[in-house]
């Protein structure tokens, strides 16, 4: 048996979201975002789940951070819910809602771990999404002056903040596949939604160096790595518009300053434009301190010559191990996607933000045996090591999640967690990959 050793400051961590974990929806002066309208919607949400309660971590954070500690992880991700802060987007701020997130970024630093504080993690106040949403520019600016509102009050004791988490979601799966909120089925909102959030990121990158801010700022594109079938130009070609819908279209405006040509002309030879006003790209590509990834999965691509959609190609699905999800279960592609990265992009610093799996393991009396999410997380973590050694720049590693939260549009039916959430009574109970994982970020390392 081999062990494989991480470098001495590379930092294991776990993350959450609010709309997921926190619950009290209507406490201490929270107004209502997108997800409760959306959730609160008939068919929307598996089994009629809302986040009402969730985890109910707003009253528990005593509990999950003595969880996160006795873990022994040094980094825990979360993210502010906007409208607890600002409920109506703009104007008025919650003092109260600040309060609560000083208190667990104190509660963290006291137990020595490190807050990796996600901005807006999807929960846009209702009132904003009334007047537009992300496709109205004036969003824009009600963003940034959110984002200083938390970044003056956190200055000195966060030294790690994402703007966005996923662009690809809040954008392209939430205004034009429509699973997520609002919901919406329309792909020009949805490219207009892609540029308007990655402009707030910019802007809000900007503000955060004329601040003077502490510490460092990036954001959390999600990825995913297409394989083509074959080596036939049809396959090849496919794959590559694929990637490039999926990954570059994200990356490359805030990186490169530029869309993706080959996929700008895509969009734009179906009808479709990308709203660009003079000094938008200047402001998307301001400099960041690194980048957050989220990676979960990954497909072989075929050309289907019926394909009248960007996403009508044709996924082999076969062959492939499932998580419960039924997401495929592809290190390869983790290990492409960073190399990839790595040569498109330059050696910027990364941190793995969420990556993960689903599978439903039962509590059977107290214990819960997730051997699979164990096998999955080491196969992983191996394909994150190999990148590493590959020159990759890895800082640290992050699981999606801590624990067992609601999982947007499949409500409570689909488990992520290291930590086991009964719903009906909200007690928490460490998996076996709980244990597993501590060990390894103990070891800073894994058998191989």
């Amino acid at each position: 048996m081999t062990f494989v050793k991480f470098p001495d400051d590379f930092q294991w961590g776990t993350a959450t979201a609010a709309y997921q974990i926190e619950g009290a929806f209507d406490e201490d002066g929270r107004a209502p975002s997108i997800w409760d309208t959306f959730s609160k919607t008939p068919g929307k949400v598996l089994n009629g789940d809302t986040g009402d309660i969730a985890c109910d971590s707003y009253h528990r954070v005593d509990d999950d951070v003595r969880l996160l500690k006795e873990l022994g992880v040094k980094m825990y991700r979360f993210s502010i819910a906007w409208p607890r802060v600002i409920p109506q987007g703009a104007g008025e701020v919650n003092p109260v809602g600040l309060d609560y997130y000083e208190e667990l970024v104190d509660k963290l630093l006291a137990n020595g771990i490190e807050p990796f504080l996600t901005l807006y993690h999807w929960d846009l106040p209702q009132a904003l999404q009334d007047q537009g949403g992300w496709e109205n520019r004036a969003t824009i600016d009600a963003f940034v002056t959110y984002a200083e509102t938390v970044f003056q009050r956190l200055n000195g004791k966060v030294k790690k903040w994402l703007t966005l988490n996923e662009p690809w979601c809040i954008s392209i799966l939430s205004n034009y596949i429509g699973a997520h909120a609002p919901g919406k089925q329309d792909l020009q909102a949805a490219l207009d939604v892609a540029h308007h959030i990655l402009v707030a990121h910019g802007k809000t990158v900007e503000r955060f160096r004329e601040l003077g801010i502490v510490g460092e700022i990036g954001y959390a594109p999600n990825t995913e790595w297409n394989e083509p079938y074959s080596s036939h130009p049809d396959d090849v070609r496919t794959a590559a518009l694929r990637n490039g819908a999926f990954n570059e279209w994200f990356l490359s405006p805030v990186l490169k300053g530029t869309y993706p040509e080959h996929v700008k002309r895509w969009y734009a030879d179906k009808g479709y434009t990308v709203k660009i006003q003079p000094g938008d790209m200047e402001i998307i590509s301001r400099p960041i301190d690194f980048l957050g990834i989220n990676y979960y999965t990954g497909t072989l691509v075929k050309y289907n010559p019926g394909a009248g959609d960007l996403y009508d190609s044709l996924d082999i699905r076969s062959g492939f191990e499932k998580t419960d999800f039924d997401w495929n279960i592809y290190p390869e592609g983790f290990y492409n996607v960073l190399t990839w990265m790595t040569s498109e992009y330059g050696a910027l610093p990364i941190y793995i933000t969420e990556n993960g799996a689903c599978y439903e393991a039962k509590n059977v009396n107290g214990e819960v045996n997730d051997a699979n999410r164990i096998s999955f997380l080491h196969k992983h973590i191996l394909a994150l090591h190999r990148a590493l050694e590959s020159g990759v720049n890895l800082k640290g590693y992050m699981v999606w999640s801590l624990m067992d939260n609601f999982e947007w549009a499949f409500g409570y039916s689909k488990p992520f967690g290291l930590i086991d959430v009964n719903f009906q009574t909200l007690e928490r109970t460490p998996k076996a990959s709980y244990y597993w994982y501590n060990q390894l970020a103990v070891r800073n390392g894994l058998e191989v």
